[in-house]
């Protein structure tokens, strides 16, 4: 059964910390939307779901992505060159907002969905297009005619600005752009070096070895060995789904493109991933750290492997799909009021917050309830109706 877990900040003692300063533009690093189980072996990415992807339609041509806050063009802006694409976001006006921007690499790789290919995204928010690849803000470090960019398949890689149709190339290079929701945060440091052998990224609040293992070994030994380490004073370690071990790249490093002041064991080699490759099931992905590249690689061939923990909490969730379609939440979002209206009769009802604490439940045996939250955020409506129970999620904004 997948884990779900929500990551909250973590705070921890650390013996020193030192680094350069990052903007923080996402506000928690989504799941990899992964919930199909490809092995009989614990520890794949369908056995954890930490902030899994939630989008709001905004009916104007935006979508919000409530886990990162995030917002984006619904639909792609189309196949174009990269100096186009810069000026296209630069220029854009859309919902009503001007502050537009071409996105980051990391931010890029946030919205895609590794359940899903060709393309791996969400089609029920994001508009299907003919994209193969999308655009990022970002060169590569020694070539700046090569742009990192995310490809329909679910990689993220670099390639040379002339591959689009509108440089003369073959394939389709799209673009489609971001704005902030909130404003990011100027962190000081991105990592922090814990002092034990471990490195905190405090931009995802993950904590990483330092030194990978020492062999190279099969995905499904290194979901094995993830899952079974203890290693300094703590044993919740496991191996890192494909978003998580991208999110420590520096597309400004090469040859590794990790860096080695906080990952001193990290150099070029291939690091397993927990994603598998839904279309080519014996397949999973990893990170290659000569420039930072994502794709993927025969489970029974030998990688490297760094694993990772997180500071989670358990909602207690348990989600019952083939219910989900009889419980209507609306509006959503919503200022306060939430009606909740179950196809059989609420036995009942439990409302938590992100961090799993229950801010209202009744048992109204009725088959519709409204009931109005005070706070604004993101909220799970759970519902029991004899062995059935059925959750959605709700944002409360601001009146």
């Amino acid at each position: 059964m997948k884990k779900s877990f929500i990551l909250i900040p973590l705070f921890i003692a650390a013996h020193f910390s030192f680094g350069q300063s990052i903007n923080k533009t996402m506000l928690r690093l989504p799941d990899t939307g992964q919930n199909t189980s490809y092995t009989t072996t614990f520890g794949e990415d369908a056995d954890y779901n930490i902030n899994t992807p939630f989008y709001i339609l905004n009916g104007n041509g935006t979508v919000t992505d409530t886990v990162t806050s995030l917002m984006w063009q619904q639909t792609d802006g189309g196949e174009m060159t990269i100096e186009n694409a810069q000026l296209y976001c630069d220029t854009l006006t859309l919902g009503g907002y001007t502050d537009w921007r071409l996105p980051n690499c990391h931010e890029l790789f946030s919205i895609l969905n590794h359940d899903k290919v060709n393309p791996a995204i969400d089609t029920i928010y994001f508009t299907k297009t003919l994209a193969e690849y999308w655009w990022s803000s970002e060169r590569q470090a020694n070539d700046s005619n090569k742009v990192w960019v995310t490809n329909a398949g679910g990689g993220v890689g670099n390639h040379p600005k002339t591959e689009t149709i509108s440089a003369g190339g073959p394939k389709r290079f799209h673009v489609r752009a971001v704005r902030d929701v909130t404003t990011p945060t100027l962190l000081p440091n991105h990592f922090m070096d814990n002092g034990n052998g471990t490195t905190t990224d405090l931009v995802t609040d993950l904590t990483w070895q330092q030194i990978p293992y020492s062999d190279s070994i099969t995905w499904e030994q290194a979901l094995t060995l993830a899952d079974t380490l203890t290693f300094a004073g703590y044993s919740d370690w496991r191996l890192p789904n494909i978003k998580e071990l991208q999110s420590i790249n520096n597309e400004n490093l090469i040859n590794p493109s990790i860096n080695q002041t906080f990952f001193s064991g990290v150099n070029v080699n291939h690091y397993w991933s927990s994603t598998s490759l839904p279309n080519q099931t014996t397949k999973a992905w990893y990170l290659d750290t000569q420039f930072g590249v994502t794709t993927y690689q025969f489970k029974t061939n030998k990688l490297y492997t760094l694993c990772v923990r997180g500071r989670n909490l358990a909602t207690d969730i348990q989600e019952n799909y083939s219910s989900q379609n009889n419980l209507i939440v609306y509006p959503n979002p919503t200022v306060g009021t939430i009606n909740i209206v179950n196809e059989n009769s609420i036995d009942e009802l439990r409302i938590t917050n992100l961090i799993g604490q229950i801010v209202f439940h009744c048992n109204p045996k009725s088959k519709s309830v409204s009931v109005k939250i005070n706070s604004t955020g993101i909220y799970f409506v759970t519902v029991i109706s004899g062995k059935i129970t059925a959750t959605k999620k709700i944002v409360v904004e601001e009146k």
